[in-house]
């Protein structure tokens, strides 16, 4: 059975950074985009930034882009996350998801992890 398990989380001061990682199981790591998601309460899930399967290709929110990186190790099965000047409004759950095909919505993606809390303080 394939899982997705995250780790990395933590509370940071405003500007700070953070490393999230996304290990998964199973064999199907490397044939598959993975994205990155995060959910704050009372607020649906968006998406944060995805890689494709061989990592050559990704793409970002706009609220993020310039401060956040995707990357993979497909030899490790994990895909990272590395968030750099966070601020207060980058508090979340963070998610990662395997995909069924590379895209931006939640529907794109058919398995997901069970999160990783980030909170930034001002």
């Amino acid at each position: 059975q394939v899982q997705l398990v995250e780790s990395g989380g933590g509370l940071v001061q405003a500007g700070g950074s953070l490393r999230l990682s996304c290990a998964v199981s199973g064999r199907t790591f490397g044939n598959r985009p993975m994205g990155w998601f995060r959910q704050a309460p009372g607020k649906e899930r968006e998406f944060v930034a995805a890689i494709s399967s061989s990592g050559d290709i990704t793409t970002y929110a706009d609220s993020v882009k310039g401060r956040f990186t995707i990357t993979r190790d497909n030899a490790k099965n994990t895909v990272y996350l590395q968030m750099n000047s966070l601020q207060p409004e980058d508090t979340a759950g963070y998610y990662c998801g395997r995909g069924r095909k590379f895209g931006v919505d939640t529907r794109d993606y058919d398995l997901w992890g069970q999160g990783t809390q980030v909170t930034v303080s001002s």
